[in-house]
């Protein structure tokens, strides 16, 4: 059942008019990994916006003083804060949380490093899947300081409502994927996919063609949010430096994120899992739902790695911690 979204929002006249999407607020997801300054100025930003959320921050085990300054962030909307004891890679809290999801909720995942400009875009995603219940997945382009490359895409528009549906999504293609930066995911997407897959670890890279070949489901880009990406912020311009423990001459809260980064050599090494699960897809020995260690259950009936799991979550144990 739907019913008029009633989050305090500050959204466009048209999705005033026409909205329909559920009153429950949507689930957001927000991972931090060192990095304090960034964390701080966009989570900040969330933070000030009047829409309605459901907030669930994960540590992935800081080694700056990300933990202190978020211990001290006081809103309703923040439903939970969990520091984990190591980082195992970017899909483990993504999918822990995802466990906490109430099965009729819209999933943000936002990284660390995005600041939303756009004040009303949880309000703009919903419209889109409101009127476009094809869309399971929504995300943006990556912005500023990367180049903002467009897989190729087909628009589609009803009225004033529109978006960029991923044309190929093929298997093995770079950047044919709509990233995660910020993304967003349908309820009834997630009943049919699962989790982000531990097995490959490949993360969006993995989801957007496990979703458009083999679901019912689209994904694509939503034109109308605007995001900045920057990595760093000068120590005398940041805003949590009164938080800040570190001596700067040897370490800032930048070099240990950099140096905890090793997305680019995970994907190198394991790229295989990912060719591999997607041929077992093809084959028909695995379907589109990806089970989780976070819930035992999802894996009594679907396939699971183990090993292969296990291996991805030893390797950022071992060189991101």
């Amino acid at each position: 059942m739907t019913t008029l979204y009633t989050g305090k929002i500050n959204s466009r006249d048209s999705y005033l008019r026409r909205s329909t999407i559920s009153s429950i607020p949507p689930f957001i997801t927000y991972v931090t990994l060192n990095r304090l300054g960034l964390t701080e100025k966009n989570l900040s930003n969330i933070l000030s916006s009047n829409e309605d959320f459901e907030l669930h921050i994960i540590d992935s085990n800081s080694k700056d003083d990300t933990w202190d300054y978020l211990q001290t962030l006081n809103d309703d909307r923040i439903k939970s804060k969990t520091r984990l004891t190591l980082n195992r890679g970017p899909i483990y809290p993504i999918n822990l949380n995802l466990t906490k999801r109430r099965p009729d909720q819209y999933y943000f995942v936002i990284d660390s490093d995005v600041y939303i400009k756009t004040k009303d875009w949880i309000s703009r995603y919903l419209e889109v899947f409101e009127v476009f219940p094809e869309v399971g997945v929504l995300g943006v382009m990556r912005d500023n300081p990367y180049p903002r490359f467009l897989s190729p895409v087909i628009p589609k528009a009803k009225g004033n409502i529109s978006y960029l549906q991923l044309k190929n999504a093929s298997v093995g293609v770079d950047l044919d994927f709509i990233p995660g930066q910020l993304q967003c995911l349908r309820p009834e997407l997630i009943d049919k996919i699962g989790y982000w897959s531990e097995e490959s670890g490949y993360g969006d890279a993995e989801l957007s063609p496990r979703v458009k070949h083999y679901t019912d489901f689209e994904v694509g880009y939503i034109t109308t949010v605007e995001i900045d990406m920057a990595q760093t912020i000068g120590c005398g311009e940041c805003r949590a430096k009164d938080f800040c423990k570190l001596n700067r001459s040897i370490n800032t809260c930048f070099t240990l994120g950099k140096r905890a980064n090793v997305n680019e050599p995970f994907a190198r090494k394991f790229r295989w899992k990912y060719l591999e699960t997607f041929r077992e897809l093809a084959e028909g020995k695995r379907d589109a739902y990806c089970a989780s260690v976070h819930d035992p259950k999802s894996m009594v009936n679907h396939v699971y790695n183990k090993e292969w799991a296990n291996e991805n979550f030893q390797y950022y144990i071992m060189n991101s911690n």
